[in-house]
């Protein structure tokens, strides 16, 4: 399979690995709406964030959304599009190094997205699918480096996007009126798209001529262009009940449907021949009830799904007309269509270039209308955009808003509600310790996740060692945060034969291996042996240490 070579990937292959766990502490100040609604926004770098959210959501997520920099070269406004922001140059000369003075705006952009691309996908459900906004710049090459991390078997779609509705006349070449969403599936055979919601247009197709009491219907077409020797059961003649006519295919066509199968119509009032009865082929009788939603189109046209000036105005209104808040945004139609498509009433979501949050409004106008309770995790980087921005958008769509230019029309409130929340220190210090900050559910979260490679199945709170089970494998924690970095036993971080013998089980019926982190051990090998259990030390034997 071609691959795809860039300075500076060699140092990021395996740099997701490297980014040490950070803790994450919500800021009540600036949350808003209910706090247990389940939806996060993160602010800080999305690397970072991502490496700190992993121990909680790891294979928990259904859709993610994602509108990275499309690397443009223009700097003319405050959400960088050249990669060339303070943050990602200094990220990227400490872990590309004197290689990355060389480095085109291309192999920056590159070397941005490929360690934060590594880690989205390990959030994805086994049936998840991620969706990525990208325009021409940097398509192919992120169609490349997407076959590399997920899979080229694992591609689904390009969908395309009319992001304009009338076109540039002062293009130099072409008017630029598309963007593209790439659509890649963890597993591909396990995941499929949502059929999505039928137009008003769509149903109006649909009819009652004959005042059929099973409603509205569209006659649909009862020949197949296979012919009598690819299937000779479909060869056969029809009768018009009106003229008497006795019907056979043409020559080069077979009825749709199996002999008995087209009695079994005629039983059920399914065929028919025209407004006069005199039609020369039957129509087969498709009643709206019956058809569901539509298979969703690789074309998303604005007339659907919206366009850029859509979402400016939009952001306008919520701003109450303050100019330039968010210079690209895409609109919520667009977001909502494609979370329709990959996402249901209860999954979760994740966007880490939150940008002016439309993701997360996004979900919660879903959830208003659907009646749902999808919950979303946002990741912004930029410290002004985060709080003045996307957390105020979110915050306005919950508790409602008067609109800009038409304040005697208020936006209604959307409910729910999120947590704010900041990156704090790493797990471990400078010295490879337990930082001071570190509390029983922080470690017990990341021990679970670095044992297992899942989240910590339920919320602990340190009150019983016994932290969680997955699969043949249950893990407890020995961990007093005053006493970090001393084993005593009446501190209780220490595996002494009392502690073992006391150690809660899983289950009456467990039979798998038991692991205990403590500070210390004064078992011997021998009866943890017997006993099938796996003592590792804090804090040395912790991963990511």
């Amino acid at each position: 399979m071609p691959t795809l070579d860039w300075i500076g990937k060699k140092a990021v292959v395996n740099h997701h690995r490297e980014v040490p766990y950070r803790l994450i502490h919500c800021d009540g100040k600036l949350s808003a709406g209910d706090p247990d609604a389940g939806n996060l926004l993160v602010q800080g770098d999305n690397l970072e964030a991502l490496k700190a959210l992993l121990p909680y959501y790891a294979g928990r997520v259904k859709c993610i959304y994602i509108d990275p920099p499309y690397n443009t070269g223009n700097e003319g406004w405050v959400y960088n599009d050249n990669v060339a922001s303070p943050e990602i140059k200094a990220w990227l000369g400490k872990v590309v190094g004197k290689e990355a003075e060389d480095l085109s705006r291309h192999d920056k952009w590159l070397c941005m997205m490929y360690p934060r691309l590594r880690l989205l996908r390990e959030f994805l459900r086994e049936d998840g699918a991620i969706f990525i906004s990208i325009d021409d710049d940097e398509n192919h090459r992120l169609r490349m480096m997407l076959d590399e991390i997920f899979g080229s078997q694992n591609f689904v779609a390009t969908l395309v996007w009319q992001k304009k509705y009338a076109p540039a006349n002062d293009a130099k070449y072409f008017s630029d009126d598309h963007d593209y969403v790439i659509v890649y599936a963890r597993q591909k055979p396990q995941w499929s798209p949502n059929k999505i919601s039928r137009s008003e247009a769509q149903d109006e197709k649909y009819r009652n001529p004959d005042n059929d009491p099973r409603g509205r219907w569209q006659s649909d077409n009862y020949t197949s262009n296979k012919n009598k020797q690819e299937r000779p059961n479909g060869w056969y003649a029809v009768k018009n009940p009106n003229t008497g006519e006795e019907i056979w295919p043409s020559p080069t066509a077979v009825w749709r449907y199996p002999e008995g199968t087209y009695r079994k119509h005629v039983d059920d009032n399914r065929i028919y021949w025209g407004v006069n009865g005199a039609n020369s082929t039957p129509r087969y009788k498709r009643f709206l009830f019956e058809v569901g939603g539509v298979v969703p189109r690789t074309v998303l046209l604005h007339n659907d799904v919206g366009h850029n000036q859509a979402a400016k105005r939009q952001i306008l209104e919520i701003f109450h007309g303050q100019s330039e808040v968010f210079a690209t945004p895409k609109p919520s139609t667009l977001i909502q269509r494609i979370l329709e498509i990959g996402s249901a009433p209860g999954d979760l979501i994740l966007d880490s270039f939150a940008g002016s949050g439309t993701t997360g409004h996004s979900v919660l106008d879903l959830n208003k209308r659907e009646g749902g309770n999808r919950r979303f995790i946002l990741v912004e980087m930029d410290e002004a955009i985060a709080p003045d921005i996307t957390a105020e958008r979110l915050r306005r769509a919950i508790n409602g808003y008067d609109k800009s230019g038409d304040p005697e029309k208020p936006v209604a409130p959307l409910g729910g509600g999120f947590r704010y929340c900041r990156l704090g220190s790493p797990l471990f210090n400078e010295f490879g310790d337990i930082d001071g900050s570190v509390v029983f559910p922080d470690l017990a979260a990341h021990v679970f996740f670095s044992e297992t490679g899942s989240p910590l199945p339920a919320k602990v709170d340190g009150s019983t060692h016994f932290i969680g089970t997955h699969k043949n494998t249950a893990v407890y924690l020995l961990f007093s945060p005053a006493e970090q970095g001393f084993a005593r036993e009446a501190s209780g971080n220490v595996l002494t034969p009392e502690a073992l013998a006391n150690l809660p089980a899983p289950s009456n019926d467990f039979g798998g291996v038991r692991i205990v982190y403590a500070e210390g051990c004064t078992v011997s090998a021998e009866r943890l042996k017997a006993e099938g259990v796996i003592f590792k030390q804090i804090p040395y034997q912790i991963e990511g240490n």
